[in-house]
């Protein structure tokens, strides 16, 4: 099961305790997946999930909100829809028209009914309506990519009134939600990890969220690590070729005039170079008698690399390697 799959199981288990939270975690599924169907001058009111808890959740949800009964039908699988969709329908048709009228989706002007779009903000003037409408928004057409992949969660909207309502009301808890158009739909979407796990605590998913955050760490330190073991890799080959070219320097020196004849914090530091080629300034540091701090090591390095670099010039020799 995936990870959001997983993340909608919890919130199906979630039963809003008051009345309006109960109308607003409504309203926001109806807004993304309820259809409307006339026949006969009746109006049916049909919902539809392909997570059977959900489905099971929302009929217990409307069933105990306006007091009335609903068939829950089984789609099967066609050759334009995988899996099964579960399609929860009002029994009655009068119940129906009431319901949409409550969750603000439809209204009545010069007698006749009409559709509004967008959030009805009389369903959401509190906030704990306001988290249980976004709860209902994220179980109908959201989704949340696992950790281990990126960080990405959205919601899928109908239209671009839908989608400015959406971000706005997300927004209002300081997510910085943002929208962006995928073929025929807006998509309402957070990128920034701590803003998701803020998401997934005000819609209840503190099981999904403990997880999230758990993986979140574990990236978080494997990426620490990697950092670590890429500088230290740098680190390395950068004291590898500095230590190449100490080595070539008092060669030189060797070479032209001899090493012996260096000043005496010279030539030590020369001697020791040669007999330990691979180990730090530090180290090297502390392998003098007396000794000295690392930056007097790589100063006296500098002043033979100096001396070698006149010596290449007298004898004509390019100095490109000079340090």
């Amino acid at each position: 099961m995936s990870f959001s799959s997983e993340t909608k199981k919890e919130l199906s288990k979630i039963i809003p305790e008051k009345k309006c939270c109960t109308l607003a975690e409504i309203a926001g599924f109806i807004r993304m997946c309820g259809s409307i169907r006339l026949a006969g001058g009746r109006m049916n009111v049909s919902l539809t999930s392909e997570d059977p808890s959900i489905a099971r959740l929302m009929k217990q949800l409307i069933q105990s909100y306006f007091d009335t009964t609903t068939s829950l039908d089984i789609l099967q699988e066609t050759a334009l829809r995988r899996g099964k969709t579960y399609r929860i329908t009002m029994d009655d048709a009068m119940t129906g028209g009431q319901m949409l009228r409550e969750i603000g989706l439809m209204t009545v002007q010069e007698g006749s009914n009409v559709l509004v779009e967008g959030i009805p903000q009389e369903v959401i003037r509190k906030k704990c309506c306001k988290k249980a409408y976004l709860r209902g928004l994220f179980m109908a057409a959201g989704s949340v990519s696992h950790p281990e992949k990126g960080y990405h969660l959205e919601v899928v909207c109908k239209n671009e009134y839908i989608a400015a309502d959406v971000k706005k009301l997300m927004n209002h808890f300081d997510l910085g939600a943002r929208v962006s158009v995928r073929r025929d739909n807006h998509i309402v979407y957070l990128k920034d990890s701590d803003r998701i796990v803020d998401f997934m605590n005000i819609i209840g998913a503190h099981s999904q969220l403990l997880e999230f955050e758990n993986v979140r760490i574990i990236k978080g330190l494997r990426n620490t690590a990697n950092r670590i073991v890429n500088c230290e890799s740098a680190n390395l080959d950068k004291s590898v070729n500095a230590a190449g070219r100490h080595i070539e320097n008092i060669r030189l020196i060797d070479e032209k005039i001899g090493i012996r004849n260096l000043p005496e914090k010279l030539r030590c530091i020369a001697e020791l170079r040669i007999q330990n080629p691979y180990v730090t300034l530090k180290e090297l540091a502390e392998m003098t008698d007396p000794p000295v701090s690392k930056s007097g090591v790589n100063h006296r390095l500098a002043r033979i690399g100096e001396l070698a670099d006149r010596l290449r010039e007298e004898a004509g020799e390019n100095t490109d390697g000079k340090e």
